[in-house]
């Protein structure tokens, strides 16, 4: 693997993922819209820092524009292509749904085609475990059904899951859909919980607690998310010669080189002792403003790891509280607070 082209490279995912290759000695070239969702000047930071090295190029444009997209994958010819540029967050789903179908399903579309075009090793898609939606029987498994989305994000993820399987059987393209549950980490986006509740805290301003804090999320530091992504880049899934040949508990279509992979820490984490941890990390309690479930919410994520530690013998494992300790140490150092 020489040429990886990363989609989101200005994102606070892709940032560490290129960041991690740039400095194995891969070709990273990115590809990132720059859109005003949150603070550009963050994301502006993120690319120069990655510019540092030689291996890195980029394009600002946005995954609709199929031409620049195009023009740009044709001239890094890529072996591989992690595709990670989304419109992100649940919630602002419930304000503007369009600009999701517009970068999520049509700038999935062009992404697969240009994957396709050119006949990549591998092609890996960012999924979420907001697809599970509905679903109580936890940890979350790759196997189980998941057709009970609550918001337009999950189901444009969803949407790309089931995009990517038509691609893999069609064209044999050997593509990995993986599940994010609840990254943080410095880089963070400003939209995420402990950023917003870091930020709110040092300014004694309230932070907002849903659902009273009887909420529970597998949260999974940065860190350890690229390196699992790193390692599945190298198991890319090949289309089985008979169903009956798949492992029990593997995601493996039976029909398309096409799986799907959860990457979580497999431990579920009550909000109200993560928001403890990010007092005790800061020396300082927040004013806390408990508030009922938001809509579109869901109580709790907890992802089973089992199949990721199968495929690469690597499973995250980051303790919350030192991952907090490590973003407030960012954040205070960035921000100068």
């Amino acid at each position: 693997m020489t040429r990886v082209l990363i989609t989101g490279t200005a994102g606070f995912i892709g940032f560490h993922l290129a960041k991690l290759l740039l400095e194995e000695g891969v070709e990273v070239c990115g590809y990132d819209g720059m859109t005003d969702y949150y603070d550009v000047a963050l994301k502006r930071n993120r690319h120069s820092m990655l510019g540092e090295h030689d291996g890195f190029c980029a394009t600002e444009a946005l995954l609709e524009d199929r031409d620049a997209l195009d023009q740009t994958a044709d001239a890094f010819r890529p072996d591989v292509i992690v595709h990670l540029a989304a419109q992100a967050g649940v919630r602002y789903s419930l304000e503007n749904p369009r600009a999701y179908v517009d970068s999520n399903v049509v700038g999935t579309l062009n992404v697969m085609e240009a994957a396709r075009r050119l006949e990549v090793r591998h092609l890996l898609m960012a999924s979420t475990s907001s697809v599970y939606g509905a679903n109580t029987d936890m940890p979350f498994g790759e196997c189980q059904k998941a057709d009970t989305q609550l918001t337009i994000y999950a189901a444009t993820k969803k949407a790309n899951e089931s995009m990517g399987h038509a691609y893999a059987h069609l064209w044999n393209l050997p593509t990995t859909m993986f599940r994010f549950f609840t990254v943080y980490g410095p880089w963070g986006r400003p939209d995420l919980a402990l950023f917003k509740f870091v930020d709110a805290i040092l300014d004694d301003r309230p932070i907002d607690i849903y659902n009273h804090g009887e909420m529970y999320r597998d949260f999974t530091y940065v860190d350890d998310l690229v390196r699992a992504i790193r390692m599945l880049i190298d198991v890319p899934p090949v289309r089985p010669e008979t169903e009956a040949s798949i492992e029990p508990g593997d995601s493996l279509s039976p029909v398309a080189p096409y799986r799907v992979v959860n990457i979580g820490n497999s431990d579920k984490v009550r909000l109200l002792d993560f928001i403890d941890a990010i007092e005790a990390s800061l020396g300082k309690p927040a004013i806390r403003n408990y508030m009922p479930m938001q809509m579109g919410d869901v109580p709790a994520t907890w992802a089973d790891a089992s199949l990721l530690q199968r495929l690469t013998g690597y499973r995250p494992q980051t303790d919350f509280r030192d991952g907090i300790d490590r973003f407030v140490r960012w954040f205070r150092d960035y921000y100068g607070k």
